[in-house]
């Protein structure tokens, strides 16, 4: 046979391990590596893997030397806010002169800023805004990413942004899952009428549905914003309509979503910086994953992160990303969440690999397809500038993706 690409001189090949679902506990600490080895890709798929020595018998069309770096499956980022118009730099300056949140939201800034730019945005000024940080997300080593909707909080401007999704999607190699956040907060025209404007979102669910805008639903489940008895009731009714469900929970208070998310079966639990110790064990006995986020906790200068620790110890399945957005978390950069994951939330470095590609990938559907490296898996994958898998979280601050590669094929 004659292979379509041949990577050669692997100095260490990550492959974790997620046949059964994802990795919980001490699951979490094991990491295969093969050293001194190299991988072939047929048809946009991985076709060989073995000693590097036994790979010179092998032919290919293009042959790669890797020279001694490091090569994992392409990076899984689980949750993002990919498509929005405006930014908020003006506002570092009223945070850091300890404006209030709330006063920021009074005089029309903070989220509502955002939904007010993201409203006025055409769909084709989204997307260029959009393939922008796409591109730059994709340049640190990530394959598939998960991207929400949420900064339109109506109907025509929800649509707009799960189109865009879309579009990015059919332009892009790399796998993006779209998520409909529609109740990320609650509008100025519905101040007074939270459920009016939930039922409004639901409505959304079955049009949204039937022109495949979204594979998962989402809601912020938090103090001032929607209530765990207002995100049951959405996300039943998301579930009943053939939504994958993810929820942002027990972010600042401690509701109970962390519970929800189990009692419903979401893919995913997001944030969980004040999840309970029962939220927790609840978590350890479900298939429902932990989706962290301490660049958001670092970007907010708050002291509390995550309890990383407490979740795997006791058993659950944990998984990293960016929560890229303009306003809590400005940054593409997945690698310096790994980072955040060593320093602040104490993540090993075998923890923090499998957290942003086996588990990343099950917290958003695609655990049978992404986050690996296995005999006829697509081959997506990153060839790092770094000696050891070790050496990424611990250099913190600049890109270590030398290469990266979507079904076999250089994308950056």
């Amino acid at each position: 046979m004659i292979y379509d690409l041949i990577v050669r001189n692997i100095g260490q090949l990550i492959l974790p391990k997620g046949e059964a679902g994802p990795l919980k506990g001490p699951q979490m600490n094991e990491l295969p590596i093969i050293e001194n080895c190299a991988l072939a890709i047929k048809d946009g798929k991985i076709a060989w893997i073995g000693d590097h020595a036994a790979s010179q018998y092998l032919k290919a069309e293009e042959e790669i030397d890797a020279e001694g770096r490091v090569v994992s499956p392409g990076l899984v980022d689980p949750h993002t806010h990919l498509v929005f118009g405006g930014s908020r730099e003006h506002e570092m300056a009223l945070k850091q002169a300890g404006v209030p949140y709330l006063e920021i939201l009074a005089k029309g800034g903070g989220i509502l800023s955002t939904v007010e730019a993201t409203r006025h945005a055409t769909e084709e000024e989204l997307f260029k805004k959009a393939s922008f940080h796409l591109n730059r997300i994709i340049s640190h080593g990530v394959t598939t990413i998960e991207a929400k909707s949420g900064y339109g909080l109506d109907r025509e401007t929800e649509l707009k942004q799960l189109r865009v999704a879309r579009k990015l999607k059919e332009a892009y190699p790399v796998r993006v899952v779209s998520t409909f956040l529609g109740p990320h907060a609650i509008p100025v025209e519905h101040k007074d009428d939270p459920d009016g404007f939930l039922d409004e979102m639901e409505n959304l669910l079955e049009e949204i549905k039937a022109e495949e805008l979204a594979e998962f639903a989402d809601i912020f489940c938090e103090t001032g914003v929607f209530t765990i008895e207002q995100s049951r009731q959405f996300l039943r009714t998301a579930k009943e309509k053939g939504f994958g469900l993810k929820i942002h929970a027990d972010e600042i208070d401690s509701l109970g979503g962390t519970e929800l998310a189990v009692e419903l079966q979401a893919a995913s639990a997001d944030h969980l910086v004040a999840a309970s110790d029962e939220g927790i064990n609840s978590l350890a006995k479900s298939d429902s994953v932990a989706v962290l986020l301490p660049g958001t906790t670092f970007y907010l200068g708050k002291e509390a992160y995550a309890r990383a620790r407490k979740m795997i110890s006791a058993g659950a399945a944990v998984a990293l990303a960016t929560d890229f957005n303009p306003g809590s978390c400005v940054t593409e950069n997945l690698q310096l969440i790994m980072s955040l994951a060593a320093l602040k939330l104490k993540m090993t470095a075998e923890e923090i690999w499998n957290a942003v590609t086996v588990n990343a990938a099950y917290a958003i559907g695609k655990g049978e397809e992404a986050g690996v490296l296995e005999i006829g898996k697509q081959a997506d994958f990153v060839i790092w500038n770094i000696p050891n898998y070790h050496y990424l979280p611990y250099h913190f601050g600049v890109n270590h993706a030398h290469s990266v590669y979507c079904a076999g094929v250089k994308v950056e």
